[in-house]
């Protein structure tokens, strides 16, 4: 099977007609800003002690999201489905939409890991958004690689998360 993936991705970097220096090595990569999104979170509802683990579950109840090239609304209608494992982490899995001011609904699911803080103080925490946007305007967003940094507002009163994303180039 890796022997016929690897053979289909060089008769394609051939077939384009790129030159041989291009087909070396691609640039690396860098992030720009997506956007920043401010979620409101509703109240826990602890499912308890799996197999796996402890789950609960998190409503996803609104929020707001802006960036360079797109803004708009969180849809209360989204979660966060969370796993407490082994090591002190916490698994996460997000499924949500958002609602861009031209009225655009798209999906993202963010997944990534909360763990607790080592001997070197807290650990930053990184997540894995994947899009699923209708053609047009935004479908780009279901084609590209992107990271997000989740953290909190002190400014904001309710319960919520900060999840800032980022388009790999």
């Amino acid at each position: 099977m890796k022997r016929a993936i690897t053979t289909a991705l060089a008769g394609l970097a051939f077939s384009a007609g790129a030159p041989a220096a291009a087909q070396e090595a691609p640039p690396e990569p860098g992030l720009e800003l997506l956007y920043r999104s401010v979620v409101s979170l509703g109240e826990a509802i602890d499912v308890g002690k799996t197999a796996r683990g402890h789950r609960r579950i998190i409503p996803i109840t609104g929020g707001t999201f802006e960036g360079p090239d797109m803004r708009g609304e969180i849809l209360p209608m989204g979660w966060d489905w969370q796993l407490d494992v082994e090591g002190g982490c916490t698994q996460i899995i997000a499924d949500y939409f958002l609602r861009t001011d031209d009225g655009v609904v798209i999906n993202v699911v963010n997944s990534g890991a909360l763990c607790r803080p080592d001997e070197d103080g807290p650990r930053p925490v990184r997540t894995s958004p994947v899009f699923e946007a209708p053609l047009g305007k935004y479908q780009h967003l279901s084609e590209g690689a992107f990271v997000g940094t989740l953290g909190f507002d002190p400014t904001v009163e309710h319960p919520h998360v900060v999840i800032t994303i980022y388009r790999a180039n």
